[in-house]
């Protein structure tokens, strides 16, 4: 087990410690995988019967010694008889199915489960098998890695910049007489050394800028805006190890002023915390640690400062960026935040993903960095600076070849690492009403019109959509019985798309349309021609556009135009106008876009259709006249439009 993620699996581990009832116990949360497989195994011989605990136990330390066929076997059949399915233990079963290359289980398992996953979870999924399954330039940066010299056979990681220094965490040998005991290695210290201009370090010291203590200090951050570093420490009192009713040691966090003061930030007895984080822009401090309610393992939160004081209760991150898994390690650089997890989807063990901070704050999928700088181990603790003309970064890695248990690499890259990605994100509403539209369908399509996703308004209306970058897309947006929504979008409306949200508007149906005289007809104000006159005025022009508009909303409309004038004037007469008027306004409506096919029939009914009784002889006065003087609209499909 390696020693750098052993400090947070004391948490995760500590679940199943309350009975022991087996040899296998012991040696289990002893970090003795081995020795608690032959343990339990031995009892399973004997006809003893595991606890669900012990059983998982097993799973796990098959799991640990990268045992996958038998701890997949195992976990399968422990969800087949349990009907909570433990997230943490689930993307355990996801990881171990991975490394044997079982994809066809991977999605079956998906399958059934994806009803209790988070549907950001879910697109993480497809999102990131998509792109490591892609041969995208965007993923494949020229990383330059290179061990440093420093490394020892212990573990080093967790490196931070320190002013012109790297400061990083390890278990080597200080002259202290105290050890861990599941490692045998002394606790962890921090440790100080100069960049030069390789990147290599030169002059390592333990740091001596912070409270000196014989247990664990480690994972540090230097902030230059309080020139002070955070860091996890055991929890002590009176320089003595501090434990909780259960015998446990927890990792606190504190923060030490350069030349200044010592004080603890965050201490609970029974909770450890990794890897802070402090965004001098947010004044946010991030870590990591496992809360209940989490979402797997390890999750990253963050509390607000005033300057490093706390402010709040720690937030979570949520399903975005946290996963079933472990994600530690936070790191902010130019709005993108630098993490890393053990999420089954990875290429090993941790894996380091990019995901970008909004300016409302809210975090993008986050995308596995790729093969360029990940292994099929343990890759974490990632952080970098602006170098020349270009980045020196560093991280930590137990991937083969290394010097110790976990090694500190250097990197230099050209550019931010990472994927372009487009998000387009928004809200639609019933324009007319300015109502929410829950349940409308969102396509993204891609330049040739092929569709690159495609998703449901939430409850309130919203949408988001992400995908690697392209350079012209074409939104669409439906409802059933409402207008559809179509653009495209390139170029710089492209790049304004990105920064803003796509808020749309669609019109229900039933709002352009009423009955009239038993038909469904278009809604229009009553306009009037002018006495024995076929011309389009103005004022009529207003109410033909909001019929252009109709068509265009809902572009498979088919229309009959009808025209009625009153009773005076003589039959043959009227029929003539009421034609003449008809064609006037197909006309106009063909001058303005409407096709052809859109008008089946352009009709003048005379006086044929009066209605009321201001017929031949009898005297009406003028606004009883006008009620017949009319033009229709009639939707001739609308009970075929929306099939």
């Amino acid at each position: 087990m390696r020693y750098s993620l052993l400090i947070f699996f004391l948490t995760i581990t500590v679940v199943y410690a309350q009975k022991k009832k087996s040899k296998g116990d012991d040696y289990f949360f002893q970090y003795a995988y081995q020795k608690a497989i032959t343990a339990y195994e031995s009892d399973k011989d004997k006809g003893i019967l595991l606890t669900s605990g012990q059983y998982l136990n097993l799973a796990d330390a098959y799991f640990q010694i990268e045992n996958y066929e038998k701890a997949t076997d195992m976990y399968s059949q422990y969800f087949s008889n349990d009907s909570i399915v433990d997230n943490f233990r689930l993307n355990r079963y996801l990881h171990g199915l991975t490394k044997i290359g079982n994809d066809k289980r991977i999605d079956d398992v998906l399958q059934k489960t994806e009803t209790a996953m988070d549907k950001e979870f879910l697109e993480n999924i497809a999102f990131n098998r998509t792109i490591l399954g892609s041969d995208s330039e965007t993923v494949a940066l020229d990383f330059k890695i290179f061990n440093l010299n420093v490394n020892s056979p212990q573990a080093d990681f967790s490196p931070t910049f320190y002013k012109s220094n790297l400061l990083f965490s390890s278990s080597r040998p200080n002259g202290k007489k105290t050890s861990y005991g599941p490692t045998g290695e002394s606790y962890l210290d921090i440790f100080n050394g100069q960049i030069n201009a390789e990147g290599q370090l030169t002059d390592i010291k333990p740091f001596g800028d912070i409270k000196a203590s014989d247990y664990h200090k480690a994972t540090p951050y230097f902030s230059e805006a309080l020139n002070s570093v955070f860091y996890v420490l055991s929890n002590t009192t009176e320089g003595k190890l501090e434990f909780d009713e259960n015998g446990k040691n927890a990792l606190a966090i504190g923060i030490q002023k350069i030349d200044g003061d010592f004080r603890f930030l965050w201490r609970d007895l029974s909770t450890s915390f990794y890897y802070p984080f402090y965004d001098s822009s947010t004044e946010r401090l991030y870590f990591a640690a496992n809360f209940e309610n989490g979402f797997g393992g390890t999750d990253i939160y963050y509390v607000n400062t005033n300057r490093g004081s706390i402010m709040s209760a720690p937030i979570n991150l949520g399903p975005r960026v946290n996963s079933p898994g472990n994600e530690i390690a936070p790191f902010i650089f130019e709005n993108s935040m630098y993490f890393s997890s053990d999420v089954f989807y990875g290429l090993g063990g941790m894996d380091i993903y990019q995901t970008k901070i909004d300016v409302n704050g809210d975090f993008s999928i986050p995308v596995n960095l790729g093969e360029s700088i990940n292994s099929t181990e343990d890759d974490f603790g990632f952080v970098m600076r602006d170098a020349g003309s270009g980045l020196l970064g560093y991280f930590s890695s137990n991937r083969k070849g290394g010097k110790g248990s976990d090694d500190v690499y250097g990197f230099m890259v050209d550019e931010k690492p990472g994927i372009k990605t487009l998000v387009v994100k928004g809200k639609v509403v019933n324009e007319n009403q300015s109502t929410v539209l829950t349940g409308a369908k969102v396509t993204l399509k891609d330049s040739d019109k092929s569709v690159l996703k495609e998703v449901l308004t939430a409850d309130d209306g919203t949408y988001r959509i992400e995908v690697p970058w392209q350079e012209e897309v074409t939104l669409e947006v439906t409802k059933e019985k409402h207008s559809l929504f179509k653009q495209n979008y390139g170029g710089e409306a492209l790049d304004e798309l990105k920064d803003l949200e796509a808020n749309v508007g669609l019109v229900a149906y039933e709002d352009i349309v009423e009955d009239r005289e038993g038909q469904k007809v278009i809604k229009l104000r009553q306009f009037y021609f002018s006495r024995n006159k076929a011309t389009i005025t103005p004022e009529i022009a207003i109410e033909l556009d909001k019929v252009v508009e109709a068509i265009k909303l809902f572009p498979e409309i088919q229309l009959r135009i009808e025209t009625h004038t009153d009773s005076r004037g003589g039959s043959a007469t009227n029929f003539r106008l009421t034609q003449l008027r008809s064609d006037a306004i197909k006309k106009y409506l063909i001058d303005m876009g409407v096709s052809n096919s859109n008008i089946l029939y352009s009709v003048g009914y005379g006086e044929d259709k009066i209605l009321n009784n201001c017929k031949n002889g009898v005297y009406c006065i003028e606004v009883l006249h006008k009620k017949n003087q009319r033009s229709l609209f009639v939707v001739l499909n609308d009970n075929l439009l929306f099939k």
